[in-house]
């Protein structure tokens, strides 16, 4: 994905919100000698796996519902991916195409047996309604037809979603410029790649192309590791729960320095340490040790991209 990080890094080269400390990455790098801890994809044991279509069905579904979780405290991102789990597990016609172009508000909150409105409600259906009507249209009804027609090309395939499903064009305008971060569509194929263990579904040839995810948790796990430092407004913000906007220069720096700065660890353990390491594997080792962190202050913005 070059055009994500060109256009990340030319944030960060003119950000003045958020820094990336070099220094810092290179002290984490040598503190764990380059040797980024393993994380398995469902180290949570919260994902629907049956090692066939049915599964990238399940993970587009997630992924497509995949963002702003925050602004209800008790819900989080394992509530759905078990929800939809157990939906799959009692009626392997759930997630059909047909059935997400009519499911409504409370059919969903059922799905997941959550017994309030969710955040962003009305967006997470139209959005269900939308992957529902495209892969009808284009593949059959079948996310792994969307899978098989990006000829196990990863880049490809984050084209194909952008192309044929607005809801995952996740870009945003910084100083009158483009910038691409793509957060959904890209975990969509990392989590092929981590649930099939590259292979099948999730053989790609070029998965070095993919950049972390940047969402709430990778941002704030840098700054805790001291590789992001933030202005003292914006670190006031942040620790004080006060909201962000949506594609303010605080948050587009927040997202794309966290970007820069992964794709700087992966040349400095390249450099030092002579690994070659994925930023798919990075990702899963940060988000992983925030979600284990209760404290861990994070920005909070309405989105439907993370």
């Amino acid at each position: 994905m070059d055009e994500v990080k060109s256009t990340t890094a030319w944030v960060a080269g003119c950000a003045s919100h958020v820094k990336v400390d070099s220094q810092e990455i290179e002290n984490v790098v040598d503190s764990i000698k380059g040797n980024i801890p393993k994380v398995e994809w469902d180290f949570e044991k919260i994902h629907y796996f049956d090692n066939g279509p049915l599964t990238v069905q399940y993970i587009f579904v997630l992924d497509a519902l995949n963002f702003c979780f925050w602004p209800d405290k008790e819900l989080h991102y394992d509530n759905f991916a078990l929800g939809l789990k157990e939906a799959l597990e009692n009626d392997k016609n759930a997630l059909d195409a047909d059935r997400l172009q009519c499911i409504n508000g409370p059919e969903l909150r059922a799905m997941l047996k959550w017994p309030r409105p969710l955040p962003s409600e009305e967006e997470r259906v139209r959005l269900l309604h939308e992957v529902g009507f495209e892969l009808e249209r284009s593949f059959e009804g079948k996310a792994a037809n969307l899978v098989k027609s990006c000829n196990n090309s990863a880049s490809t395939l984050v084209t194909l979603i952008t192309r044929h499903f607005p809801g995952f064009r996740d870009h945003a305008l910084y100083k009158g410029r483009q910038v691409f971060l793509y957060k959904r569509a890209q975990i969509f194929v990392a989590d092929l790649w981590g649930a099939f263990k590259g292979e099948n579904f999730g053989n790609f040839h070029d998965t070095t192309c993919i950049t972390i995810f940047a969402d709430y948790i990778v941002p704030a796990v840098l700054r805790q590791l001291n590789i992001l430092k933030y202005s003292s407004k914006l670190a006031n913000y942040i620790d004080s729960d006060l909201e962000i906007s949506p594609g303010s220069e605080e948050e587009v720096e927040l997202r794309a320095c966290s970007v820069f700065a992964v794709e700087k660890m992966r040349e400095f353990i390249n450099n030092k340490f002579g690994k070659q390491v994925l930023s798919i594997e990075i990702d899963l080792w940060l988000w992983s040790y925030g979600v284990r962190m209760p404290k861990l202050a994070y920005h909070r913005t309405l989105s439907i991209y993370y």
